[in-house]
């Protein structure tokens, strides 16, 4: 967050801060007014953060509310250190401090010695500076090797050489990122990972205020809104937030995944990074924005996917970016200034969706880029679906087949060879010469809908529901009648 100078109050002394009037207010208070005073404006809190409206946030500000440390839990992907992240909007632009001391002592309620003893020496001409609220926020990733002295502090000898100072003098401490934090948000990402023993370091800073360094006992009322994030994965894998903790921390929140596939688009559309050459030359049609969001759905849900690790909403974001970049690079070799994305530019997609999900025993032994590519395949049909009738239901003896052409194109030994990296004309071409396909399509077609791009759909749905035959290639597709694939098979 940039920090505007001319809003720094012009303040510069104890002395000046006293006869404005100033009244300190803790943190959590802090939030709680700032709070009260957006939802009475009907100002957006939480700016960005789609599909928790209803579920997540107002947890998060009934806990705010009630001045509570938090924990958000969830699966990766899920927003939560985002979420944290935006708390400091919460807070007052900027708040006085003590210049120069280390824990942000208030002036008017100092806590460091160094503070304690400046205000004691120069009274009300002690100097104050502002603080911005975009620096009072602190985030630890727990990691096993974090240490007390990361978080809490530890004697430091080189201050007790310097200073000769003897080691019981408190001054010899050197305080870690949790003292230091004093008047801020302090957040520990992937809490489970810390150590049992660090863990309990904790206890008194949530309750009490008391640190422990090295048999300093120090009476540290400080000044903290703590939020912990958790994946529940971590408390098998890894370690478990030990129970005197959790009960500390008075408000779990549990957050999810999207639960419809148009929250989920909004999602990856503001999330995706897309160069602005490939926004204003390639097209992505609705429905393969909303195929890359099923496969993510179908994923969560997949038999070969771990689904106590979860699938990012990173998956969908990556993805789309590869999508973006396949389209770019076909229209590239074929010296094209503008192209629309295609299914069988989803192959592109494909590291996208591999290096974002844990498969169980049966996906290794399928392979990642077989599940991936099930995953593909599996949306495409039930996309299909959503558009167009089931050619598996059994049709009224009075009704005609409504694919009935189509299927004679094919088992009329006719089949269509689809390059990964044709060019524009000749893919429409190719899928065009399937007799019966585009009046079918033209009218299942929806306002909005482009056909090319719904036609492919079509094959693809029925290739899924075994109406016809597909048979992939390295770099290309092949649609056939499914009987002559077989005999094709046993030919060979």
């Amino acid at each position: 967050m940039s920090e505007n100078k001319s809003s720094i109050p012009l303040i510069s002394t104890l002395g000046q801060l006293r006869d404005s009037g100033y009244t300190p207010k803790s943190v959590k208070q802090e939030m709680r007014d700032n709070l009260i005073r957006k939802i009475q404006n009907k100002q957006k809190v939480f700016d960005g953060i789609k599909g928790f409206d209803d579920t997540v946030l107002p947890d998060i500000e009934r806990a705010i509310l009630s001045r509570h440390n938090i924990l958000l839990l969830g699966l990766r992907g899920q927003a939560k250190t985002r979420i944290a992240r935006m708390l400091t909007t919460l807070m007052d632009e900027y708040i006085p401090v003590v210049k120069g001391a280390e824990l942000n002592d208030d002036p008017l309620h100092p806590l460091s010695r160094f503070a304690i003893d400046l205000i004691s020496e120069k009274g009300d001409d002690t100097p104050i500076s502002w603080m911005h609220r975009s620096e009072r926020y602190v985030e630890k990733l727990a990691t096993p090797d974090v240490s007390i002295a990361d978080l809490i502090g530890d004697v430091d000898p080189i201050i007790a050489a310097t200073l000769k100072l003897p080691y019981s003098d408190e001054r010899v401490i050197h305080f870690g990122l949790i003292p230091r934090s004093h008047r801020s948000i302090f957040v520990i990402n992937e809490l489970p990972d810390l150590q049992a023993r660090i863990q309990v370091s904790l206890f008194n800073i949530l309750q009490e205020g008391d640190l422990q360094i090295r048999g300093f006992k120090l009476r540290l009322p400080l000044d903290i809104s703590f939020v912990f994030t958790a994946n529940p994965e971590d408390y098998t894998n890894r370690g478990s937030i030990i129970t005197p903790l959790k009960d500390r921390i008075e408000s779990q929140i549990l957050t999810h995944y999207p639960r419809s596939l148009d929250t989920a688009m909004s999602i990856t559309a503001q999330e995706a990074r897309i160069h602005k050459d490939q926004k204003s030359s390639i097209e992505i049609p609705d429905i393969h924005r909303r195929l890359i969001e099923m496969i993510s759905f179908n994923a969560r849900e997949s038999e070969y996917v771990d689904e106590k690790s979860g699938v990012s909403a990173r998956l969908s974001i990556s993805a789309i970016e590869n999508l973006y970049s396949t389209a770019e690079r076909r229209m590239l070799l074929n010296g094209e200034s503008h192209t629309t994305t295609r299914i069988t530019d989803f192959w592109g997609v494909v590291p996208a969706i591999t290096g974002k999900v844990e498969l169980v025993y049966e996906g290794e032994q399928e392979g990642p880029y077989n599940v991936a590519m099930n995953l593909i395949f599996k949306s495409c049909k039930e996309l299909f679906l959503q558009h167009f009738p089931n050619p598996n239901q059994k049709i009224k003896r009075e009704l005609k087949d409504e694919y009935g052409v189509i299927k004679m194109w094919f088992s009329g030994g006719n089949s269509i060879e689809i390059l990964n990296d044709d060019n524009d004309k000749l893919h429409e071409k190719n899928i065009s010469q399937v007799a019966g396909l585009k009046k079918f399509t033209e009218s299942y077609i929806k306002h909005g809908d482009e056909l090319l791009p719904m036609m492919e759909l079509v094959l693809f749905g029925l290739s899924e529901s075994e109406v016809i035959g597909k048979n992939i290639l390295e770099n290309s597709l092949h649609f056939s009648d499914p009987l002559s694939d077989m005999f094709n098979d046993m030919d060979n």
